[in-house]
């Protein structure tokens, strides 16, 4: 609900603090006195372009803040808060602001909070719904028509929403198999060939880095081993080391005899030729430690290259080769047995769109039927508001299948014949401007009681109708006004006199400037403003004795 509108520089307005309440809110004044300039304020706050021409004469800025209690429509606009990274705490008014630079150029805030005039244009519908004579938004739009109608008879869309959606995912599923199936089949020689050479090789993870290490520790032993052979032929070989010490003990042992010295040289001798043996069975035992198979060292290089030359092939790492083949033989599989897979998928989008067909169906009987109820509902309403010849219909057809959506298969469309025998048009195209006006006011009372915003607004609703039609007018508004806050501007006293609130905007002129304002009317000042309202200019008693009956009816 609007409680408070704040104007600063608009057009004629210089300074304006006005506060709403509940109820039905009228705004009276003479022609030209501005009355439209305060629903071109408010359109600025709901994200109307921001004209530079609005901003008064003189001015930098022009500063519209509106201030709304938003408890009806509390998720909708918190969720639109949220996706814009704003917050609002249940409960906490929402404060929107816009200023209109007079070079150019306009800001939005929201709770003090930078915003865009799209996200303002979005929460408008939330929390306003304007009626004009040229309106063609709201009843008059007819993609909002299907909605309105499930709303009149509380209809839950939810089942065909879940039934509709699982169609749709079998049939993506379906699309899915179909064309992994033609891939397939393409690949078919190639796919086959591929798991056959992978199967062949046999890859494992990790093979690599084993095989790797491996390999290279049996060439760093073929490397010693070779070394170790040197050195087993320099101790022990027909002119090694080894040898020639032994000899040289031979011939010493044979000389030594007598002599301390050589017996002395000759017990050294014995001790190199023990030492050098034992080396000798030390590189013995390590040449026999570090021998190794040719053919193993062949083989695990053989296998070391298969593996990298076919991980290049398939450009992938040799680790991965073993996921590819469970990759490559799923495939393989899902072609080999497709046709099995792809039957059973046609079946699932059969029993899905079979299942969403029968609840579309059912909610599309039950939307005819509330239609009827609506159409009955809309033209009591019509009698009463000079529209006797006028008959209404709200049209439930049946959409192709290519349309069917989440929402079900019918389109919605309210449609009117303002005379006996003409066809039937929709609404905006066939009504005059206060027929049209009228209309609106109908179908806002049989829609009454279904959620909207909580503030509606008619900007001349009564325009050219008078006596009877606009005390019907008045009665339909305030009833309007027991369900949401609604106002009105008019030119009726009729409708006037409904009001549970009456601004008056008038023109002042101090001889340089002209300036609008909005004057709270008392009980005493309603009953001179619909007295003048009844009479002109000229006030009469008799005017005002029949403002007086009217304020008291």
């Amino acid at each position: 609900m609007l409680t408070a509108l704040s104007i600063r520089d608009v057009v004629l307005i210089e300074a304006l603090d006005l506060e709403f309440g509940h109820g039905l809110g009228v705004l009276t004044g003479e022609t030209g006195a501005g009355k439209s300039i305060l629903l071109d304020a408010l359109g600025l706050a709901l994200g109307a372009r921001g004209d530079s021409g609005l901003v008064r004469q003189g001015a930098a800025q022009a500063v519209v803040t509106a201030s709304f209690d938003t408890p009806a429509s509390y998720g909708g606009i918190a969720n639109l808060l949220a996706q814009n990274g704003l917050d609002l705490e249940p409960g906490e008014p929402l404060l929107i602001r816009r200023i209109v630079k007079a070079d150019g150029g306009s800001r939005a805030f929201v709770n003090d909070q930078p915003a865009s005039a799209g996200l303002l244009r979005e929460l408008g519908p939330h929390l306003v719904e304007i009626h004009g004579q040229h309106d063609d938004r709201g009843l008059l739009n007819a993609r909002g028509h299907r909605s309105l109608l499930d709303a009149f008879a509380r209809l839950d869309t939810g089942s065909v929403a879940v039934a509709h959606r699982a169609w749709r995912q079998a049939e993506d599923a379906l699309a899915v198999a179909r064309a992994e199936q033609d891939l397939a089949e393409r690949d078919r020689e190639w796919l086959e060939h591929a798991v056959a050479e992978l199967r062949t090789l046999a890859p494992e993870p990790g093979e690599e880095e084993r095989l790797a290490d491996r390999r290279a520790s049996m060439q760093r032993g073929e490397k010693i081993a070779t070394e170790l052979q040197s050195i087993a032929e320099l101790l022990d070989g027909s002119e090694g080391g080894l040898t020639q010490l032994r000899q040289a003990a031979r011939i010493l042992e044979r000389i030594a005899q007598g002599h301390d010295a050589l017996a002395e040289a000759l017990a050294a001798l014995d001790r190199a030729i023990t030492e050098a043996a034992t080396a000798q069975d030390a590189i013995d035992t390590a040449a026999e430690a570090l021998a190794f198979d040719p053919a193993a060292l062949e083989a695990d290089e053989t296998r070391l290259f298969d593996l990298r030359g076919l991980a290049r092939k398939h450009r992938v790492q040799p680790d991965d080769l073993a996921t590819l083949l469970e990759e490559l033989s799923a495939r393989l599989e899902r072609l080999q047995s497709g046709g099995a897979g792809i039957a059973a998928l046609e079946r699932g989008v059969i029993d899905t769109h079979a299942t969403y067909a029968a609840a579309a169906q059912t909610l599309s009987l039950a939307r005819q039927q509330a239609a009827a109820r609506l159409d009955a509902a809309v033209e009591t309403e019509l009698k009463p508001l000079k529209l006797d010849s006028a008959r209404f219909r709200t049209a439930v057809e049946p959409l192709d299948e290519a349309q069917w959506t989440a929402t079900g298969m019918d389109r919605v469309e309210f449609a009117v014949s303002t005379n006996p025998g003409a066809p039937f048009a929709p609404l905006i195209k066939i009504a005059s401007g206060g027929e049209l006006s009228r209309f609106i006011l109908a179908l806002k009372v049989a829609l009454a009681e279904q959620a909207g915003a909580a503030t509606l607004i008619f900007d001349e609703i009564d325009r050219g109708v008078g006596g009877a039609v606009a005390s019907a007018i008045g009665e339909r508004l305030a009833r309007l006004a027991g369900t949401a806050q609604v106002l009105v501007v008019t030119h009726s006293p009729q409708v006037a006199a409904r009001g549970t609130q009456h601004l008056l905007i008038a023109k002042s002129h101090d001889g340089t400037v002209t300036r609008t304002g909005v004057t709270p009317l008392s009980e005493a000042q309603r009953r001179e403003e619909i007295a003048r309202m009844l009479s002109g200019a000229e006030i009469t008693d008799e005017a005002r004795a029949q403002a007086q009956r009217l304020l008291a009816a």
